[in-house]
Formats: C-alpha cells, structure tokens, sequence
C-alpha cells in the first residue's frame, strides 16, 4: 500500500493483551492471532481465555476483523461480554 506521499503504509493490526495480577504459583500465557493473555490464576486465566474467544466469535459474525472495528464498536462488543472500561478519574 502506498499513501498519498507515494510511501508505503504497513496495513492496520490490532491486538488484545490480558494481563493477570492474581497468582496461584504458576506461570500461564496463552497466545493467539490477535491476542496474548499473561499472568492469572487457573480461574482469572480461563475467564481471559473465554472473554477473547467470544470477542473474536463476535466479530467473526459480524465478518470483520479486529482491525477494522472501532474503538465505540469494539466498547460494545466488550461490554457485551462483560467487559468495560475502568472510570476514568480527573487527575487536575
């Protein structure tokens, strides 16, 4: 791809990263082609697991890829799988 400048662009590319704060002593990472899951216990690691499967079967059926969503599209998708953003505090 090139842009107006006549340079070539990289295409877009999206991923989602989990990150477990919990621990049980073991170390977990589960990969995937736009996503890595890090950290967790047994429980906090397959509710990863499980919330970036839907997410990509979500967009699966609405035929697009991570890349191509949104930021409010992907918000939606989240949240209909039981993820949501943290308030944001005002730091002033």
């Amino acid at each position: 791809m090139a842009d107006a400048s006549g340079k070539s662009r990289k295409p877009k590319k999206a991923i989602m990263v989990g990150i477990g704060l919990d621990s049980d002593g073991h170390k977990r990472v589960t990969k995937g082609p736009n996503f890595a899951l890090v950290g967790g216990s047994k429980d906090t690691h397959e509710e990863m697991t499980e919330k970036v499967i839907k997410i990509n079967e979500k967009l699966a059926s609405k035929g697009k890829q991570l890349e191509e969503v949104s930021r409010d599209e992907f918000d939606d998708i989240a949240h209909s799988v039981g993820l949501q953003r943290p308030p944001q505090t005002n730091n002033n």
